[in-house]
């Protein structure tokens, strides 16, 4: 699930709030599940993962990792991000487009002494994406780690993404693809909101 702070009161984030509750409510699954894409300069690769989204906090959407994963790399290379959330049970997808930067170890600290030591203990032990010899070397620096970390304190490596929409599309499927879609940009603090033809 994801929590929201303090919900920007302008219209794109309380119809998201809007869809999110709807959704909820019809026992959507991994309603927090969203789509990264990125890019990055270095290797001129656009690449895409799907995230757990934590927080919505006034205008910013919140993930954690691995800042020496691929995806910190890409998002250290070029700050533009798309990102994407498909819940089925409303046929709804939300399209957003915005600028990504690390959330404060202030942040990652409080969050991480908050978060379960069993996962905690695989955010320390994995080296994430890089190659390992076999499944169970995984499993073995994990039950190292549980056993012999400070599983509340929040390694440099590991914190939050945020990012704040500029752009924000809300897709609604109908019947004869007679799709709805809702888009609203942001340009000098304003929110525009225009209709899309399907």
């Amino acid at each position: 699930m994801i929590k929201f702070i303090d919900l920007n009161q302008e219209a794109p984030f309380q119809l998201f709030k809007e869809k999110y509750d709807k959704a909820l409510n019809l026992g959507q699954k991994g309603i927090e599940a969203i789509s990264i894409s990125s890019y990055n300069k270095e290797t001129c690769a656009i690449d895409s993962r799907y995230v757990n989204l934590k927080f919505i906090r006034n205008d910013e959407f919140i993930f954690f990792s691995n800042y020496n994963s691929p995806k910190a790399s890409s998002f250290n290379s070029h700050n533009q991000i798309a990102a994407l959330l498909y819940w089925n049970s409303i046929n709804i997808q939300i399209r957003v487009k915005a600028k990504i930067k690390k959330t404060s170890n202030e942040f990652n600290q409080k969050y991480f002494f908050e978060r379960s030591e069993e996962k905690n203990a695989l955010s320390i032990s994995s080296n994430q994406s890089q190659p390992i010899s076999s499944y169970e070397k995984v499993k073995e620096n994990y039950q190292k780690s549980l056993k012999g970390d400070d599983l509340k304190k929040c390694p440099d490596y590991w914190g939050g993404f945020s990012f704040k929409p500029y752009e924000i599309e809300f897709w609604e499927g109908n019947q004869f693809r007679l799709n709805r879609r809702d888009l609203y940009s942001k340009k000098d603090n304003n929110w525009s909101h225009i209709i899309l033809e399907p």
